[in-house]
C-alpha cells in the first residue's frame, strides 16, 4: 500500500526520493520460487519485512487460534502470509538468487533481532538475523539507515557494511568491534532459574542501551561462534525530515490488483488520517512502540500538517472527514522535555510511572493550535476525528491548556464515543503494565463528563481494560469485575494480555521476574489466565458458569450474587 502508514510504502518512497528504483513483490507465493523472479535481479539487493504486524501476531489470536480475517491483505483474507515470514521470504530469495545481499527489516525483524521469546512456541528462539541468514537487519523505523546502506551497496560489499547505525550485523567470532556482551543465547534460552534470571537480565540491558544520545554497541553469542552485533540507534528524524518523508508522493492507494478482492480494509481506517507524531513516551510495558519507533517524540509541522491535509481533500474518494490526526498517543505531539528535543530520553528511568519526572512538559498548546489550523478549511473538512487514543494522565497534569484542549476535545473531535486506556484497576497490575496509579481515569472521567454536560453533548469514553496481564491474579480481576459493574459499563473491547516479541511484559511472562528489579512477579497462564479473561467479560449470559467458577477459585464467592444476579 503506497501510504505513508505502511512501512513499504515509506522506505520505497524514501529510496525513491534518494534517486533509487524500487520495486515491490507483495505478500509473495512461499511455496512457488518463481515469485521471488518476477522482477528479476535487483541491482543492489532484496529488502525483506513481514508487514505492519509480527506475522504470527497477524496470524492468531492471544488464544493460539488462527484468526478469521487479516486486515493487512487483500480481501482481509488470512493465511496469505506464511508463519514467520521474514525466514520463509528470505529462504525464497536464496533459493532464486544464491549471491544477492538481503536485508530484513520491519516490526517482526526489530522485535526479534537477539535471542526473544516465542510465545507460540513457548520457546527463546535465535536472533531472526542468524536464523533467516540474512546479511544485514534494520531495527527501528530505518529511514536513515535505508538511505546510508543503499548509498554504500552502490561502492561496497554487503559484508563491509557493518557501521550503520540502527542495524544489526552478523560476526564468525566476537565483533572486534568496542560493544557491551550481552548473555548468550546458551544463557537465556532455559527454563531453569539461572537462564531465567539471565534472560531478565538480556532484556534490561538492551532497554538501557536504546537511547539514541548514549547507546553503546551490543553483541550476543548464539550457538557455535556465531555472533550478532548491534550498532546504537538512530538518530529520530528531525522535524524537517519527518515532514518530508511524509509529503513524499504517496498515491494513497493499494495497488490495484488488489481491487477483485475488495483492497485492503486496514487501509480504510488510515487513508484519511494525517500521523503528527512519532515516538511515545507513555513507557506501557506491553507496547513494543518505545522499542521499536523509541520514547523521543517528534512532532511534525502545523505547515506540514496543513499541506498534507490539502492533499487528502482532494482524493476522489475523500468524503470531507479527517479520521485521525496523531500517533502512537494522540497527545504526545510534541517532545516532553529538553533531553527528548535533542532525540534522546533517560535509559533508566520512565517520564509517567512510577512517579511524573520532574523535567515533563504537559503541554497541549500545539496540538490544540494544529487542530484549530484544520478546523480553519470549512467547509472542506465536515469533521476532524481523534482516533489516536488520548493519554489522560498526561493530559491531567497540563494545568493551563487541559481545560480548553478537552472542551475543543469533546466539542468538535469525538463523534460520541472517545477511546481511553485505563487497562486495570489494581494498583499492582497497573505498576507492572506500567501504567500509573488507580483513580487517574476516573478523575479524567469525572472532567470529561462535566465539559459534555456543559456543551449539552451525549458522549462517553469508551475504556478499554486488559487481562491477564503479569502481576494480576484472579483477585485482581475479580476487583476489575466489580469496577466494571459498578460503572454499568460491559467491555467489547478487552485484550487478554498477548506475549509479543520484545516487550517488558514478555520478559515478565517468560521469567516470572520483573526485570526493572529482578523481584518475583506471578504470572497467570492457562486455566488461570483464561478464568481472567472470562471474569472481564462476566456480564455476557455465555461466559456467566465459567465467571461462577473464576469467583469460586479466587475466594470471593460474596461476589457471586452481586455480580451474577
Amino acid at each position: 500500500m503506497d501510504h505513508p502508514s505502511f512501512a513499504t510504502g515509506v522506505v520505497s518512497r524514501v529510496l525513491e526520493h534518494g534517486g533509487y528504483r524500487v520495486g515491490i513483490i507483495p505478500q509473495p507465493d512461499w511455496t512457488d520460487p518463481h515469485s521471488y523472479t518476477v522482477l528479476g535481479r535487483p541491482r543492489l539487493g532484496f529488502l525483506v519485512g513481514a508487514g505492519n504486524l509480527d506475522s504470527m501476531v497477524a496470524r492468531y489470536t492471544a488464544g493460539k487460534k488462527p484468526r478469521s480475517e487479516d486486515a493487512y491483505s487483500p480481501g482481509g483474507k488470512p493465511g496469505r502470509r506464511p508463519d514467520r515470514a521474514i525466514l520463509k521470504y528470505v529462504e525464497g530469495i536464496r533459493g532464486a538468487y544464491k549471491d544477492i545481499p538481503v536485508i530484513i527489516g520491519g516490526v517482526e525483524a526489530s522485535m526479534r533481532r537477539f535471542a526473544h521469546y516465542d510465545y507460540w512456541s513457548d520457546k527463546v528462539r535465535r536472533s531472526i538475523l542468524l536464523d533467516s541468514k540474512a546479511d544485514l537487519l534494520v531495527y527501528g523505523m530505518g529511514e536513515r539507515s535505508i538511505r546510508e546502506i543503499a548509498d554504500r551497496l552502490k561502492t561496497e560489499k554487503i559484508e563491509n557494511i557493518r557501521n550503520v547505525r540502527g542495524t544489526c550485523v552478523p560476526s564468525q567470532g566476537r565483533p572486534a568491534e568496542k560493544c557491551i556482551e550481552l548473555p548468550a543465547y546458551d544463557a537465556v534460552h532455559g527454563t531453569d532459574p539461572e537462564s531465567l534470571k539471565r534472560y531478565a537480565e538480556h532484556f534490561m540491558l538492551q532497554r538501557r542501551q536504546a537511547d539514541p544520545g548514549t547507546a553503546q554497541a551490543l553483541a550476543e553469542e548464539s550457538d557455535g561462534d556465531r555472533w550478532v552485533l548491534q550498532n546504537p540507534p538512530a538518530a529520530p528524524l528531525s522535524q524537517a525530515e519527518l515532514d518530508e518523508v511524509y509529503e513524499l508522493p504517496y498515491t494513497r492507494q493499494y495497488h490495484p490488483v488488489y481491487a477483485s478482492a475488495g483492497g485492503v480494509p486496514a487501509l480504510q481506517e488510515t487513508a484519511f488520517s494525517l500521523t503528527g507524531s512519532r515516538g511515545c513516551f507513555g513507557g506501557c510495558s506491553f507496547c513494543a512502540i518505545t522499542f521499536h519507533q523509541g520514547r523521543a517524540v517528534v512532532g511534525r509541522s502545523r505547515e506540514s500538517l496543513l499541506r498534507e491535509a490539502a492533499v487528502l481533500a482532494e482524493l476522489p474518494n475523500f468524503k470531507g472527514y479527517i479520521h485521525d490526526v496523531g500517533g502512537p498517543t494522540a497527545n504526545f505531539f510534541r517532545p516532553g522535555c529538553d533531553r527528548q528535543a535533542k532525540g534522546s530520553f533517560c535509559p533508566d528511568r520512565e517520564c509517567l510511572d512510577p512517579e511524573v519526572c520532574p523535567h515533563l512538559r504537559a503541554d497541549h498548546r500545539e496540538y490544540r493550535e494544529v487542530l484549530q489550523a484544520l478546523r480553519s478549511f470549512k467547509p472542506v473538512f465536515k469533521k476532524i476525528f481523534i482516533r489516536s487514543g488520548i493519554r489522560f494522565d498526561y493530559l491531567l497534569l497540563d494545568s493551563r491548556h487541559s481545560e480548553g484542549f478537552l472542551e475543543d476535545l469533546c466539542r468538535y473531535h469525538v463523534s460520541g464515543q472517545l477511546k481511553a486506556a485505563p487497562e486495570h484497576v489494581n494498583a499492582e497490575v497497573l505498576r507492572a503494565m506500567g501504567k500509573g496509579a488507580p483513580g487517574l481515569y476516573e478523575k479524567f472521567k469525572r472532567k470529561f463528563d462535566a465539559i459534555n454536560r456543559k456543551l449539552g453533548f451525549k458522549q462517553y469514553l469508551l475504556p478499554y481494560f486488559m487481562s491477564g496481564h503479569p502481576g494480576s491474579s484472579l483477585k485482581a480481576g475479580a476487583e476489575l469485575a466489580v469496577y466494571l459493574k459498578k460503572s454499568g459499563f460491559t467491555p467489547d473491547q478487552g485484550q487478554d494480555f498477548y506475549p509479543t516479541p520484545g516487550t517488558l511484559s514478555t520478559a515478565m511472562y517468560r521469567t516470572g521476574l520483573d526485570p526493572r528489579n529482578m523481584q518475583e512477579i506471578s504470572v497467570p497462564r492457562g486455566k488461570e489466565k483464561n478464568l481472567q479473561r472470562i471474569l472481564l467479560h462476566f456480564s455476557k449470559p455465555e461466559q456467566r458458569a465459567a465467571a461462577l467458577r473464576a469467583l469460586k477459585r479466587a475466594g470471593r464467592e460474596d461476589l457471586i450474587r452481586y455480580l451474577l444476579g
